[in-house]
């Protein structure tokens, strides 16, 4: 994209000065002749002159870069007509868009995106879900289970889920979307629970002489403030909210899991980690396998001997195999850049995670 100067006529901007200058350029040349010195004035009238009349000869434009466009599919390897869709789910689950020089499309919005166009494209015939996450919110993590969901009713397909480094908390409960789960010998998965977090900076603020004050319309409107402490009954409410969370974890578990009882899975759900081996032995993932078996797996679901994997990308980004484009998620707190989890600091409010974040 060019991007012009405002239209102006340079050259009547420069024949105007150079009239107004042709006093000055004259004593220029009288002072040359005769040895005098330069006046500061004179100098710069005629360095203005000169600079114009360059303007005047050229067209001075500004490139951008393009802003980001529709996805795009790609072919990553095979062949045939059929295709396996390979989606990327990586990374802090969040709604946030991801800031730049332009803003693009975050995580649920190119899940989407990714998802409808699938939908209209019957020679998908099979998805492979690449998941390296920590988890995230709960209703981000939620979002993207449901719309997984509605695409498996819409177009019933198979979906396999692989999970990478990390599929834990919000992760876990994406891939519970799949018909079958592929864990990484050395994946962590599980974590299933809830978290909140909250800041209290009372003492901080105190020891630098700042008073901070809450007119509310009832004694709960600012529970969770992070310049007070929490009451008891206040952890109870936010305790009920978690619950009530937690309790939706354990049924989509159990939906994806249906030959697991809901006390095992309850057993399993107390917040640990486990590796591939272990998760495979408690049932929660189906077996133990790389990317390339995820990917032959989804072809053997969908009855097809041969295929194409493609996937969908945005103008400007690279892939040439099945693991281009993976981001390792860091699960800390500088990976929570996202979701803004240190906003509590600031007075934000307390954020609801299906996160792992040791």
């Amino acid at each position: 994209m060019h991007r012009s100067l405002p239209d102006v006529d340079l050259s009547a901007v420069a024949n105007d000065l150079q009239l107004n200058a042709r006093p000055h350029l004259r004593r220029l040349d009288m002072n040359r002749k005769v040895g005098q010195a330069l006046s500061p004035w004179h100098l710069c009238t005629a360095v203005a002159v000169l600079v114009l009349a360059l303007m005047q000869a050229a067209c001075v434009t500004i490139n951008l870069p393009p802003g980001p466009g529709a996805l795009e599919e790609h072919k990553v390897s095979g062949t045939g007509k059929d295709k396996v869709l390979l989606m990327d789910v990586s990374g802090v689950i969040s709604s946030e868009n991801k800031d730049g020089f332009y803003s693009s499309p975050g995580m649920l919005a190119t899940v989407k995106e990714e998802l409808e166009r699938a939908t209209k494209d019957e020679r998908i015939k099979a998805v492979v879900l690449r998941i390296n996450s920590p988890g995230g919110t709960v209703t981000a993590s939620d979002i993207i289970y449901h719309e997984l969901k509605s695409f498996k009713t819409s177009r019933k397909i198979p979906i396999v889920a692989s999970i990478m480094d990390v599929g834990a908390s919000g992760g876990y409960y994406i891939a519970a979307a799949a018909d079958t789960v592929l864990a990484h010998p050395s994946t962590v998965t599980g974590s299933i629970g809830v978290i909140m977090l909250t800041v209290n900076a009372r003492g901080l603020l105190e020891k630098v002489g700042v008073e901070t004050n809450a007119v509310t319309s009832g004694p709960r409107k600012d529970m969770g403030s992070p310049f007070r402490a929490m009451l008891p009954e206040e952890r109870a409410i936010f305790q009920g909210v978690i619950d009530g969370f937690y309790q939706r974890f354990l049924q989509v578990v159990q939906d994806g899991r249906p030959n697991m009882n809901g006390e095992t899975i309850r057993k399993l759900a107390d917040g640990r980690i486990y590796s591939g081996e272990q998760a495979k032995a408690s049932g929660l993932v189906d077996d133990i396998g790389y990317l390339e078996d995820a990917i032959e797996l989804a072809k053997k679901k969908a009855g097809l001997t041969e295929a194409r994997v493609v996937t969908y990308r945005r103008p400007g980004e690279y892939q040439n195999n099945v693991y281009s484009r993976l981001v390792a998620p860091a699960p800390s707190l500088a990976s929570l850049a996202n979701i803004d989890v240190l906003s509590v600091v600031r007075g934000g409010s307390p954020q609801f995670m299906y996160l792992w974040m040791p």
